[in-house]
């Protein structure tokens, strides 16, 4: 009877998931979000967790300069990846595919990221530039693999499912956080080689899925010209004047590098944040940040779900508001319970910001310039993911040279929590769909014209 229980059940899971996507089978919507689970090892294991600490340890270059330094590779790359999205977008626009650059890009991270591994354990001040440069590599070939990640979304869901497979993709990326925080606390190999090994083997492994199983429609035969990257470079121009006729497509983007600044920053600092201002261990850092990504993991279907009941722009709101509030909270006492609740709150609302602003940007998108405008959509996180770790990391440095101890983190806080308000005032004044015609969230991907295609790749 058990047995009999258990087959229909997989059977309906089965039909639930073929019934997400287009083409009708389980395996695709899967093989996406497996890769959300691979690249999320990556950014809670290297970008979250063991580069911040590698770099600031007292044996190299210590907190103060750590930070700074740390914010300065991670802008760096970031940044680079923000000249050439619009370079990116477009070549893959062109051409009509996106996983071939999704691999590239994938492959090159796993790469690098194996290559600190293999220095980590090193010493002096050449191995820590090196890893410094590794890890801008890394980071950037990162950010880069986003674009054409998010963009797959119309590929392997339906208009009226988007939220729930974002959703998905979301949660079963934070699974991927609890499997990789899990390993380093297991392992006990918090901020050494062993972590960055581990990170390189996990991302490969669940990485691979979405190139075996989804495929992409048939593309035009583009082939790649050096050329194209000053033709794409003049495409930008004309982008930022397709989307004056967008109404409130570029109020949007400037919302959205307000909102994002602090979303980035937070995921970049926070180990370094809850072992310095703080006090808890690395081993208790590692434990605490697993604790609220399980609220993550929860809270994502949650918000996927919301997305589809009241629509993106309204949960998107939601989730902003929910950040204001913990970070009044986390800014105001620096102390372990404060921490915990800060974080419980801003660990749930960060699975809500992919979520809600991705479906968003959707749904204000006409479908013929969705890799077009997604380029701006990208540009926006990453500016935001450039300036708010420098910001952050220079304003805490000086300040804790200058003797403020924790106030210099306190500070660096509320910073975060000017730039949210910001970010909300000027989203209240965006509509919450295409005032003309249908949206790209609106349409199925049969629907979308074939020259232009519209797959695309978070920031």
């Amino acid at each position: 009877m058990a047995m009999a229980t258990v087959a229909p059940r997989g059977l309906r899971l089965i039909e639930r998931l073929a019934g997400l996507t287009p083409s009708g089978r389980a395996g695709v919507p899967v093989a996406w979000a497996l890769y959300d689970f691979a690249n999320t090892i990556y950014s809670y294991a290297i970008v979250s967790f063991a580069m911040g600490l590698w770099v600031t340890s007292d044996s190299r270059l210590g907190p103060a300069d750590g930070q700074f330094y740390f914010g300065l590779a991670n802008a760096a790359s970031v940044g680079l990846n923000a000249l050439v999205s619009p370079v990116l977008g477009a070549i893959s626009d062109r051409g009509g595919r996106r996983l071939p650059y999704l691999l590239f890009f994938t492959a090159l991270t796993i790469a690098a990221t194996a290559a600190i591994g293999l220095i980590a354990g090193g010493t002096g001040s050449a191995v820590t530039l090196i890893g410094l440069v590794l890890f801008t590599i890394a980071n950037f070939a990162y950010q880069a693999a986003l674009i054409y990640y998010d963009a797959t979304l119309p590929v392997v869901s339906k208009p009226e499912s988007r939220g729930r497979v974002s959703g998905i993709g979301v949660a079963v990326g934070y699974l991927g956080t609890i499997v990789i925080a899990l390993l380093i606390l297991l392992t006990h190999s918090e901020d050494g080689p062993l972590t960055f090994l581990m990170a390189a083997l996990l991302f490969a492994l669940f990485a691979a899925p979405i190139f075996l199983v989804v495929r992409e429609p048939r593309g035009g035969d583009y082939r790649f010209r050096v050329g194209d990257v000053v033709a794409s470079w003049s495409q930008l121009r004309t982008t930022l004047e397709d989307a004056k006729a967008v109404p409130g497509l570029r109020r949007f983007l400037v919302s959205r590098f307000f909102y994002t600044d602090p979303v980035n920053t937070v995921i970049v600092v926070m180990a370094v944040f809850a072992t310095d201002a703080i006090g808890f261990t690395k081993t208790e850092a590692n434990l605490v940040l697993l604790a609220l990504t399980v609220a993550a993991v929860v809270a994502s279907f949650g918000w996927g779900l919301l997305v589809e009941r009241i629509g993106p722009k309204r949960t998107l709101m939601i989730v902003l508001a929910s950040w204001c509030v913990g970070l009044v909270i986390g800014g105001a006492v620096l102390s372990k319970p404060t921490f915990l609740l800060a974080g419980i709150l801003l660990g749930s609302g960060l699975g809500g910001v992919w979520t809600s602003d991705r479906v968003f940007m959707l749904r204000l998108s006409p479908p013929d310039k969705i890799g077009e405008f997604f380029g701006l959509y990208g540009l926006a996180g990453k500016f935001s993911a450039v300036t708010g770790p420098v910001l952050y990391g220079a304003t805490v440095s000086t300040l804790l040279n200058a003797g403020w101890g924790a106030g210099a983190y306190q500070v660096g806080i509320f910073s975060f929590l000017i730039l949210m308000v910001i970010g909300v005032a000027l989203l209240r004044g965006v509509p919450d769909r295409r005032t003309e015609g249908p949206s790209a969230a609106d349409l199925p991907p049969t629907a979308m014209p074939v020259d232009e295609p519209f797959v695309e790749g978070r920031a």
